[in-house]
């Protein structure tokens, strides 16, 4: 079996006691929501923001050795009941449902007695792959020159560099995030077309890796049918993404889902109050966001923080939870 990447006992030894000094004042009470979506098996330059399988052992590792990890559904109970959280409180939650989850993360969350939150566009599951991943293997595959996506109001660009293609995915992402469905299934195609249809690999979750995860205690949870923005849809799209996509997983799982995560999740941008109430109807117990900060007594449990690593190394990566965990709610730093 490989070995994790050591962390160091001097690093341990300075983010446990840093900890434990916060939560008796400014950290106490208080849980930090750790978000990942894919492991990758090598680090991937068009995918810098996602930790390959090295990155994320000495992640875990740290949160093991440094940590109180809970799981998210106890996490939020014990708040709701008025019970305190131990010190250093974090929770680990991944988004959309890709198959490294199952394949490349559940070894090393096993491997260090971790839980998890898997929170599946329900989909996806056993077919197709997110909009965002064609994107990126469609510029991937493109010639190297110019994309001139003017006619769809996406402006050109240049895809001569590596640096080039980079930048492209990231303006094309953000500016596709927020069409209507049907419009964005307009430019992936075109983009496919342009690349020759080349097609990926399957990246997202089968029915069998969702069993096997639920069955090793890794809870699922509810993102939706198709991730779309909420605010783009009226409001009997919205309401039947949400209701679906908690519906689809329960026919599989055969239990309830109770936790839901709002696709992209920045306040007011991609959800509003509607959506609140929508997902409290539907019957989910908490609902998370992807703002910064950490979870507190005294929060919405239908808009709670989560935030994503992005340090390289362990006594930086362990400083920042620290951080959020002072910091409180996202309107309180």
């Amino acid at each position: 079996m490989r070995q994790t990447r050591q962390v160091s006992p001097l690093t341990r030894g300075t983010i446990r006691m840093l900890g434990t000094l916060l939560a008796t004042g400014p950290a106490a009470n208080r849980c930090c929501i750790i978000n990942y979506h894919r492991v990758l098996p090598v680090h991937h330059p068009l995918l810098a923001s996602e930790p390959d399988v090295v990155t994320f052992e000495w992640q875990m590792e740290v949160l093991a050795r440094c940590f109180h990890v809970l799981p998210l559904r106890e996490a939020v109970a014990r708040l709701e009941a008025g019970k305190r959280l131990p010190p250093r409180a974090v929770c680990i939650t991944f988004d959309d449902g890709y198959r490294s989850i199952h394949d490349l993360a559940l070894p090393v969350l096993r491997r260090f007695g971790l839980p998890a939150t898997v929170f599946v566009t329900s989909g996806h599951v056993d077919k197709g792959n997110m909009w965002n991943d064609r994107i990126i293997e469609a510029v991937r595959m493109l010639p190297d020159g110019p994309l001139d996506l003017r006619d769809l109001g996406l402006g050109a660009y240049s895809l001569r560099s590596l640096d080039d293609r980079m930048a492209a995915i990231g303006v094309l992402t953000e500016r596709s995030k927020y069409l209507p469905p049907p419009e964005r299934s307009s430019v992936i195609e075109r983009l496919s077309t342009l690349a020759g249809d080349t097609m990926t690999p399957e990246l997202m979750l089968t029915r069998d890796m969702l069993l096997n995860l639920d069955r090793h205690g890794i809870e699922i949870g509810a993102h939706t049918v198709t991730h779309p923005i909420l605010t783009s849809l009226d409001d009997s799209a919205a309401r039947s993404e949400i209701v679906a996509g908690k519906q689809q997983l329960e026919a599989i799982l055969g239990k309830p889902v109770r936790l839901f995560a709002y696709p992209n999740g920045k306040v007011g941008m991609d959800f509003d109050q509607r959506h609140v109430a929508m997902v409290r109807e539907a019957g989910f117990d908490a609902a998370f966001t992807t703002a910064v900060g950490a979870i507190t007594p005294e929060q919405d449990r239908f808009q709670l923080p989560r935030s994503r690593p992005w340090d390289r190394n362990p006594l930086m990566f362990g400083l920042r939870l620290l951080r959020w965990l002072v910091q409180g709610g996202p309107d309180a730093g």
